[in-house]
């Protein structure tokens, strides 16, 4: 984004959100995402039998009814980020190739493009790829931001619907702002960070302390 800030240049952004991504994640295509990504099958049959065994109970006044779920990914479990990770790495391959300016981590999704016309085509594909294999895109969450926005720049739509424009984004606990600065508020937690690392960390390592604050902004003050 600094190179689009200092040349003056859009650098369109579309913030990608994904309804209860772990809960509709459908255990077919956990099974199918995991052999495709060379788990080995004993560790995938392993998976499947903590799965299998899992209920759910609905308890009423008069009684309780169990039920099996053969969606979703188990809430709390350790295990759960790593096989959500190798879901999305899967059901993303194609698409990524088609739109390569693309950051992803976990479920936080951003696609990027020189044209608002490019982005919103690459949305398409991202909804397209994504929904056909259980998971949904959010239509009111879902957000654009427009770095160094010219005057009639235009919105972004998903089916019709516009997606919310917005001057700023909360992405992986950095504020990212239209003129393509980051939030001061998150330099100044930074350095409060490495201040309270270096009253801690030994002496004999204060040389390698310099790389970390060289990379805060001379140009913010906290």
């Amino acid at each position: 984004m600094e190179k689009y800030r200092d040349g003056q240049r859009e650098l369109h952004c579309v913030f990608v959100d994904l309804e209860k991504a772990y809960d509709r994640v459908p255990r077919e295509e956990l099974w199918y995402c995991m052999r495709k990504s060379g788990v080995a099958e004993k560790y995938v049959r392993v998976v499947q039998d903590m799965y299998e065994r899992s209920r759910t109970v609905v308890r009423y006044a008069i009684g309780q009814t169990e039920f099996k779920v053969e969606v979703g990914l188990h809430q709390g479990s350790a295990l759960s980020p790593f096989l959500f990770a190798i879901v999305m790495d899967q059901l993303s391959e194609e698409v990524r190739q088609e739109s390569p300016w693309t950051m992803m981590f976990a479920d936080d999704i951003v696609i990027c493009s020189e044209s608002r016309e490019q982005v919103e085509e690459n949305l398409v594909r991202w909804r397209f790829a994504l929904e056909r294999r259980g998971m949904k895109v959010s239509r009111s969450k879902t957000e654009y931001m427009c770095v160094n926005e010219r005057e009639g720049s235009g919105t972004v739509r998903l089916q019709g619907e516009e997606v919310k424009k917005v001057q700023e984004f909360k992405y992986l606990g950095s504020t990212v702002q239209s003129n393509g600065e980051c939030g001061k508020e998150n330099i100044c937690d930074a350095a409060h960070v490495i201040t309270n690392v270096e009253a801690k960390w030994p002496s004999s390592v204060h040389d390698s302390r310099i790389y970390g604050e060289s990379t805060l902004s001379n140009r913010l003050e906290c």
